[in-house]
This record gives C-alpha cells, structure tokens and sequence, in this order.
C-alpha cells in the first residue's frame, strides 16, 4: 500500500529536507527509521525540499510498503523511535497514483521576523533578528502585488531546476503582533528554490525604505533575479501546511 505522512520538524540540525552526501536530512532519518520499523529498504518521496535550518509543521511525503500494519497506526509505531526533533503527526493510506509533489494542492509557509532593538535568545531558532525598524504595513502594500498567477524568475534562485517560473500565489499578507514579531504569510500552488526567502528579504527593504511598495511590481515583471532583495536567512521560514485537493 501507499502510505502518506504530514511531518513536522525542527530544521535547525538538520542539511535539508533531501537526502545530502554533506550532512543528515530528514529524508534520511524517516527512511532509517522506516526501513526498521518494516524490515524492508524504504525510501520516502517528499512534497517539499525545505533547506538547511528551514523548519515544517506539515511537509508531507509518500512510500510504499508490504504490511498490515493498518496505516492509521504507522504515524504512532514510527513516532516511537524518532528523533525528539522530527515527529509524524498523521499517516493515511493513498491511491497509489498519489504523489507528494505533483498532486494538485496548497502549501502554506511563514516567515517570522523579531523587529525590535534587542534579540530574544529563545526564539533565535525561528525567526530573524532585525533590529532596525521595519513598516509592516508598506510591506503588506508590497505584498499584495504577489498574489495572483505571475512568472517569479525575479523570486528564484539562479540555480533553480524547474520548467516554468510560473506560480500562483493566493494569499500573501505580512502582520507584526504585540510581541514585535513580525509575520509573512503566504499560499500558493507551488513555490520555487528559496523564493519565499526572497520574497522576504525584497520585503524587508521595502519595511526599512530603501524600496516602495508600489516597486515590488516592477521588480516581479523584470524577471530579473539581481532585480530582488537578498535571499533571507532559513531559521525564520516555516513550512505551515499542505493541503491537497483536486482542482483549486
């Protein structure tokens, strides 16, 4: 049967989501643990390739395997011998059709940034640091021209492997709450290599002045990578969710 798992996972000791020759992966991780847990080879097929030190609250990948095991159960046999930094959060049987990363669906990420004058020590894992003040709400302005269906070349990094640069973006907002926090939110049908990161760190110079909103737009059309802001560090980018349907 094809088994479909929703991971989460601090990213901070780890070289990725994919297995790597120069470091630990949460790939790697789930495929050990999973090819114990069965007594047979298993390697998972992830739907999102998050980067160094990028955290998930619901990546999402798939393997095959021959047991009976009801695969309702697999989530709390597995979850036993896991790291304390990786944890499977649900596991469910799929069509056997079903792939993480071509299924039609939505993933959702946040960027989160401490804009205050000093650090706070417990959250340094998970968010950017910024201490020079930031206008969340002209980063909001330049966000909005984000949504909708665009070619973002602008957005991704040269060493991006990909047929198109064609992406629809369904919600992209930025917010800061009472704690000086800072927040990106964004949804799409799919994302390209560090755009996200890119996004976030062309919005942050829209936040500090060197850049207008209304820019954002010119910059999105230029198709032009040196065109963006520079790519934002990985502790501050969560993956939230990923949410499969069959036409959005």
């Amino acid at each position: 049967m094809r088994v479909k798992l929703t991971v989460a996972y601090d990213g901070t000791s780890y070289c990725g989501w994919q297995v790597q020759p120069n470091g630990i992966s949460v790939q790697e991780v789930l495929n050990e643990k999973l090819s114990e847990l069965f007594s047979q080879e298993i390697k998972v097929t992830g739907a999102s390739r998050t980067d160094a030190g990028v955290h998930a609250l619901g990546n999402v990948c798939a393997f095959d395997v021959d047991t009976k095991m009801p695969a309702e159960k697999i989530a709390f046999a597995l979850n036993q011998s896991l790291p304390e930094d990786i944890s499977v959060v649900d596991s469910c049987e799929v069509d056997k059709d079903f792939h993480p990363r071509f299924h039609k669906g939505k993933k959702t990420y946040e960027y989160r940034i401490l804009n205050r004058t000093f650090p706070d020590p417990t959250r340094r894992l998970y968010s950017l640091f910024y201490h020079r003040p930031l206008d969340e709400k002209a980063m909001n302005r330049a966000a909005a021209y984000l949504i909708g269906e665009h070619d973002f070349t602008t957005f991704s990094s040269i060493h991006a492997q990909t047929n198109t640069f064609v992406r629809t973006i369904y919600d992209c907002r930025v917010s800061r709450d009472e704690n000086d926090m800072i927040t990106l939110h964004i949804e799409g049908n799919g994302f390209l290599y560090n755009m996200v990161r890119i996004i976030t760190g062309t919005l942050i110079e829209v936040g500090w002045g060197k850049r207008t909103p209304e820019s954002v737009r010119e910059i999105l059309e230029a198709k032009d990578r040196s065109q963006a802001g520079p790519t934002a560090p990985p502790e501050g980018l969560t993956l939230i969710n990923i949410e499969y349907t069959e036409d959005l």
